[in-house]
């Protein structure tokens, strides 16, 4: 089966009568939209901010936890301290997960965060297919990624983009950190967030970008003349620098 493997991912089985309540009440997305597709989610610390994202992936006794190899055991043990008495077993899965974009295989799914991610397949590894630019998509459509946009402890899900990569509900109810990200989206507008930005030259990910001497965010992934950025609106009109990088706003 073609489809380019994600190394850099980890997999781990979540089991039990009480799994899907479980996590809904904890991460930021609604698991009743598991009936069509997988899900794409976050969980948060107490005072809203970022810790982990992933995909869950619907499966006949069970879900997939798809998260990034990173903070794949943070989470792991985060999410055994929640369980305290519910029927919830987490393990290490056996499946591999592979990506790609155009002709999806039967089996696959669409990546829920944006139509230009294309689709995730689980199962057995699939075999080498061409190497995708997976920066050039994420910064051409501002998606960020765990570890270099998202920050745990510093990231806010809103700021993030999480409402337009279908990565929070706010209609489902409680989960941990909700209360901060239902303030946020029902204030006035968002001061700051991710954008994508033109670049002229390049900066090491994480160079800070001033604008007319003032701080005005962070510069991180770039690719093909652009990259994302983390702006204070107020602060990012007309030119801007980060290190000996030009931006500005397209």
């Amino acid at each position: 089966m073609s489809g380019e493997p994600a190394p850099d991912r980890r997999l781990f089985e979540i089991t039990g009568k009480d799994r899907e309540a479980f996590l809904q009440g904890l991460v930021s997305n609604d698991l009743g939209r598991l009936k069509t597709g997988i899900v794409y989610a976050a969980l948060l610390n107490p005072q809203g901010k970022y810790l982990a994202d992933f995909f869950l992936v619907p499966q006949s006794e069970s879900l997939i936890l798809d998260v990034k190899a990173d903070i794949a055991d943070g989470l792991a043990r985060r999410l055994a301290m929640y369980r305290l008495r519910s029927d919830v077993q987490i393990a290490p899965s056996a499946l591999h997960v592979s990506r790609g974009l155009g002709p999806a295989p039967k089996d696959a799914f669409a990546d829920p965060r944006h139509p230009a991610l294309g689709w995730r397949r689980y199962g057995a590894p699939g075999t080498e297919a061409p190497a995708i630019d997976w920066d050039w998509v994420r910064v051409e459509h501002c998606i960020p990624e765990t570890g270099i946009e998202l920050i745990p402890d510093d990231s806010y899900l809103l700021e993030s983009g999480f409402e337009r990569l279908n990565g929070v509900d706010f209609r489902k109810g409680c989960y941990v950190g909700q209360e901060v990200t239902a303030r946020m989206k029902h204030k006035t507008e968002l001061r700051k967030g991710l954008a994508t930005v033109l670049v002229e030259g390049a900066a090491p990910v994480g160079t800070e970008i001033t604008a007319g001497g003032k701080p005005a965010g962070v510069l991180y992934t770039q690719s093909g003349g652009k990259g994302i950025a983390y702006l204070r609106f107020d602060r990012a009109e007309g030119g801007m620098q980060a290190g000996d990088a030009s931006l500005r706003l397209p």
